[in-house]
This record gives C-alpha cells, sequence and structure tokens, in this order.
C-alpha cells in the first residue's frame, strides 16, 4: 500500500470508502400474495462462486447445483465450435463450463461477471467466437437464468420471487455507479422471470446464518472475504432478535474495500509468472518495456481484450522494444492461442497452495515445454501484502465507523472462499485478540442466511 506522509494505514482505509451504506430494494410486505408469486428463493450471486437457498421446513437448504456440490463456479463457457453461421452458441456453467475451456473447445469462457456491473462494461457486447458477439448483461441474465432453472427443478414449482446478495460497496468511491450496479443486477434478475427481487448484504446475511448458533446477546464481526470484496459488519445477534425482519438497529457498521481473491491472484501472476512473459522486463536502451498489457492479462475480464486483431498486430510490432527475444516470444504465444486464463488459473493453484501453508511450483509448460517458476510462501505473501494490509484496515475501520471498543467485539465470523488464506485470517484475528474465532461454511454461509431473510421477508 502506499503511504501518505501524516496519514494512518487505517485512516488511508477509512478514505477508500464512502461511509453512507447503499440503499437496498426491500418494499415493505403486503399482505397476502398471489398463487403464482408463492415461489422464492435466495441466491448468492458470488464473483467467484453462486448458491441458492430454499425454504425447508422450519429453516432453509442448498440446492444441489452439481453432482455433489451445493455450489458452483460462476463462470459460463460459450461454445462455438462446429455451428453453422445462424447458430446459438451452446452454453455450459460451473464446472463444465471450466471444463469446457482446459479440454481446449472453441469458444469464450466468462468468469467474474460480477465484477462488470457497475461499470460501461455492462451494457457493451463481447466477442464469444465465430464472429458472435454476447451483452455482458446478457451473461450475467444467463447464469442467474441457469441458477433459477435449476432451484426450479429442486421445488418442484416456479419460483418469483427472490432475495439476491450484493456486497456493501460493488464500486468503491462512487455512488452512483454502485446504484447502477445493484439496477444492472435487479434488471437481470426481471429478465429471468423474478418479479418481486430484495437485496441484503452479504455480511449482514452471514450475520444471520452465524446467529442460528448463539444462545446470547454478542456482537459478531463478519469477515466476508469472497472473489471480488472484502466486506466488514459489525452486527448484534442473539436470540430474542431472529425473528425481527427489520434489523437496520442491530447493525453496528458496514465497511470494506474492493480486493479479493482475484486480485490475490492478479498479484501472484504479475510478480511470479508475467515476468517470464517480460513484465518489467528492459528494452535494449534500458528502458522497461511497456506494462499495460501484463495487468490487462491478469485481469479476468480483460483478458480477452488483448486478444482483438489490432492489439495482437500491435504488440507483434514491439519485437524490438525487448532484449530477451523469448520473453517477447511468450508474450504473443500467450496471446496467439490465448492463453490468459490459463496463466491466471496457475496463480490461483499457486494461491491456494499458499494459503495451505505450502510453497508452489507454478508449471508454465503451456509457454515452454520443461518452464518452471519456484514461488516460496514468503514471497507471494510479499506480493499480496499490501491487499492483505488493506483489507485488514478495513476491518479496524469497520470498527472505528461505530465507536466501539475492541474488546466489545464477542466473536469474528469469517466466510467467503478467501477467508481459507489463513495469513490473512490470522492478521485480521490479531487485531481482535478476545473475540472468539468462527469459521461458517466459506462457500455457502451467505446463501444460508439469505434464504433466512428471505423466509422473513415472503412468509
Amino acid at each position: 500500500m502506499t503511504k501518505t506522509r501524516g496519514h494512518s494505514a487505517a485512516a488511508q482505509a477509512l478514505e477508500s470508502r464512502p461511509s453512507a451504506v447503499p440503499a437496498l430494494h426491500c418494499p415493505p410486505k403486503t399482505g397476502p400474495i398471489q398463487l403464482h408469486m408463492s415461489g422464492f428463493c435466495a441466491i448468492d450471486f458470488g464473483t467467484s462462486n453462486s448458491a441458492i437457498a430454499l425454504p425447508s421446513g422450519t429453516g432453509v437448504q442448498l440446492v444441489e447445483l452439481e453432482s455433489g456440490h451445493p455450489t458452483m463456479p460462476t463462470a459460463v463457457f460459450y461454445a462455438v465450435e462446429g455451428l453453422g453461421a445462424y447458430q446459438e452458441p451452446q452454453r455450459s456453467y460451473g464446472r463444465a463450463a471450466v471444463a469446457a475451456y482446459v479440454e481446449g473447445i472453441e469458444g469464450r469462457l466468462m468468469r467474474s461477471m460480477k465484477s462488470i456491473l457497475g461499470s460501461t462494461l455492462a451494457t457493451q457486447a463481447t466477442d464469444v467466437g465465430g464472429g458472435r458477439s454476447v451483452r455482458y448483461l446478457d451473461v450475467v441474465a444467463g447464469d442467474l437464468r441457469h441458477l433459477k432453472t435449476m432451484a426450479e427443478h429442486q421445488a418442484g414449482h416456479t419460483l418469483s420471487r427472490v432475495v439476491l446478495g450484493r456486497p456493501v460497496f460493488f464500486v468503491d468511491h462512487d455512488a452512483k455507479r454502485d446504484a447502477a450496479a445493484q439496477a444492472a443486477l435487479e434488471q437481470a434478475a426481471h429478465e429471468v422471470g423474478f418479479i418481486d427481487i430484495r437485496f441484503q448484504f452479504e455480511p449482514i446475511a452471514a450475520a444471520l446464518d452465524y446467529e442460528t448458533t448463539v444462545d446470547r446477546e454478542q456482537v459478531v464481526l463478519v469477515v466476508d472475504i469472497g472473489g471480488g470484496t472484502s466486506d466488514f459488519s459489525l452486527v448484534r445477534v442473539g436470540p430474542q432478535r431472529r425473528q425481527r425482519l427489520d434489523r437496520k438497529d442491530d447493525i453496528l457498521a458496514n465497511h470494506g474495500v474492493h480486493i479479493a481473491g482475484t486480485d490475490f491472484d492478479r498479484q501472484i501472476e504479475i510478480s511470479s509468472i508475467l515476468p517470464t512473459c517480460g513484465y518489467r522486463g528492459l528494452g535494449p536502451t534500458g528502458r522497461e518495456v511497456p506494462s499495460k498489457v501484463y495487468f490487462d492479462l491478469a485481469t479476468w475480464h480483460l483478458i480477452n481484450t488483448v486478444y482483438g486483431p489490432g492489439r495482437a498486430a500491435e504488440l507483434k510490432g514491439m519485437n524490438s522494444f525487448y532484449s530477451d527475444p523469448a520473453q517477447h516470444t511468450r508474450l504473443m504465444k500467450v496471446i496467439q492461442q490465448r492463453l490468459g486464463h490459463a496463466l491466471i488459473g496457475r496463480a490461483e493453484l499457486a494461491k491456494i497452495a499458499v494459503a495451505e501453508g505450502n510453497d508452489a511450483t507454478i508449471d508454465l509448460g503451456v509457454l515452454k515445454a520443461g518452464l518452471k517458476v519456484a514461488m516460496k510462501q514468503a514471497d507471494a505473501i510479499g506480493a499480496i501484502d499490501d491487499d492483505l494490509e488493506r483489507i485488514t484496515c478495513a476491518a479496524d475501520c469497520t470498527l472505528a465507523q461505530a465507536g466501539l471498543a475492541r474488546e466489545r467485539v464477542d466473536a469474528l465470523y469469517f466466510t467467503g472462499g478467501s477467508t481459507g488464506l489463513k495469513p490473512l485470517a490470522d492478521r485480521i484475528a490479531k487485531r481482535f485478540p478476545t473475540a472468539r474465532v468462527m469459521r461458517g461454511n466459506r462457500f455457502a454461509s451467505v446463501a444460508q442466511g439469505l434464504g433466512l431473510h428471505a423466509r422473513r421477508m415472503f412468509e
């Protein structure tokens, strides 16, 4: 993190998010609901993974989205291989989408679609191969439609009402874009057939899930770190509060930063993988080669922008910028063979090894036979240290917003896939030495909490 003279790290993190929490779309209950509106569900449409909760008995159950899995990677693959001029691309979702991409089927893999909400990309179209294009927002809607269909298959009836999770902030520093992001997600939900659409903050949903386990009133800091955002909420929970529909008085503070798991992947790729393709390499005059292409290659939703004919031709003509011709050759191989997502996948695997406390060997045989890069855990943590510090400072800022002493926090509740990164969880826990550390289902706690909230909203 870049330090500013006279400002503490916590103060800088506090400046990273507006203090006002965006409004949720939660209209009041309005009496009896018609039969065609009776079905409801809750969807955690995550940057990396998604899950759906349905009412079951007095609680909720998660939909089995794939065999043996209650969660599914938020991914869609548009296959265009062998299609005629007027045929629509064949779509696959989740693990099947990733597998189709890995198998080398001609087409386009789309991940981290949530990241485009609130950006100008949402209304733009993108090439999926074979001269075909699709709007980014239609990609989001298609994924929601698939999730809805799976839920309806398990429920046995149409689902017309939904509670959707949302991060505390889709977009940092820009309230209008943040509102636009929620509006875009709501539009996509309407397009797939949902009529009554409500929103709940993802970390608040996680607090509702945690609340089912407590037998006394507590103040819990929910630490929800996923693929795209790291959100913190100080929430008052307790057995006497569970049935209250309006919990806004129990929310003591919300804060967060738009940094999480995909950013860790990005930093690891930039620091350990892309130098083999010339990142921070020097030219014949000693000048560093242009770096923009490397940052685009390390960002999921920008990778395909590098493959366009004009951009590829420009980069090909830059061979004289490189002192080491092998670096430029590898860069062009990434572009010509569309290996950007494969490289970021290798960075993700390295991150997982680090999360488990191990060093990693990154296999880059796709660039050159036998090419491998050794990455020590300490080096990986160093590469993402600024991100870890900004996330940890966001926890401090949440406490500052509430005006609460650290000792008043009874528990830390960790949820979200990236809380599996032990150095990050340990760093946050050290800030709250008297708090009990609790862990929910990293991939399902938010969906379960959204489901509980949906029951209270719709029943």
